[in-house]
């Protein structure tokens, strides 16, 4: 495992200085950026201490290949890596409002990031990825996340199929999304502890997936599109759940 992280983009890196202060090592700083956000983070810094380091644009735009940096850089220690044993735990502390996202195949890391994104901002308790054939959590999915990877748990389970089952053994209800299904997502009744699985565009869930479901639903879609993008579709699902939930209150 590495030592060292990146974390750049002003809402990441202002995240992770605000939930994780004692894991920051280092902040490069742009020289010619003093806006009120970059100000805020590099106070946070100090108040962590760490000593910004100011630098010229280039600096930071060899160290970061992919994406926009926005003028700040942050090196931190990794941060908690989740399995599939922290399972029982996560929906044990959640109880009745324990929401877990479910993501197969979903290699995209500009999807993960978004997944992640509505995620933090649904409440969920943990997103659940395969550790083969999915994205992992990198620079690009911190970024694209805005600041809920440093918030949301991302359990990478070894057997995608095995977490399943540890939920379903914890008493959380698992529904699947699927195109073909008959049963729409307005029609499903989601009560106690939830998770959505969703499948990749196109692929879909892996058979085993599929058939570890509870039930199966679809989003109903109006348009001549057949599919929506998996981050979409997971806010869609997502805050139905949310909605249902504040409803019943």
């Amino acid at each position: 495992m590495s030592k060292s992280e990146s974390v750049f983009g002003i809402h990441s890196v202002s995240a992770l200085l605000q939930h994780a202060p004692e894991r920051a090592l280092e902040l490069f700083v742009q020289k010619d950026r003093d806006d009120p956000a970059i100000q805020e983070i590099v106070k946070a810094a100090r108040q962590a201490g760490v000593r910004p380091q100011f630098c010229q644009r280039k600096t930071l735009d060899d160290r970061v290949q992919e994406g926009t940096h926005q003028g700040v850089l942050l090196i931190v220690t990794p941060g908690r890596v989740y399995q599939e044993n922290d399972l029982p735990e996560l929906a044990q502390k959640a109880g009745q409002k324990a929401l877990f996202l479910v993501l197969d195949q979903v290699t995209d890391p500009h999807n993960l990031g978004a997944c992640l994104r509505t995620a933090d901002a649904a409440a969920v308790t943990a997103v659940i990825v395969p550790k083969d054939r999915a994205a992992s959590l990198n620079a690009t999915v911190r970024k694209v996340a805005s600041g809920a990877a440093e918030i949301v748990p991302l359990v990478t389970a070894t057997n995608l199929a095995r977490a399943i089952r540890i939920l379903k053994d914890e008493g959380v209800w698992v529904t699947g999304t699927a195109g073909e299904a008959t049963a729409t997502l307005y029609e499903n009744k989601f009560i106690g502890p939830v998770a959505l699985v969703m499948g990749a565009e196109g692929a879909g869930m892996r058979r085993l997936t599929r058939e570890l479901c509870d039930d199966l639903i679809a989003i109903p879609l109006a348009g001549t599109v057949s599919s929506l993008n998996v981050s979409v579709a997971a806010g869609v699902c997502l805050f139905e759940v949310v909605r249902q939930r504040n409803a019943a209150k």
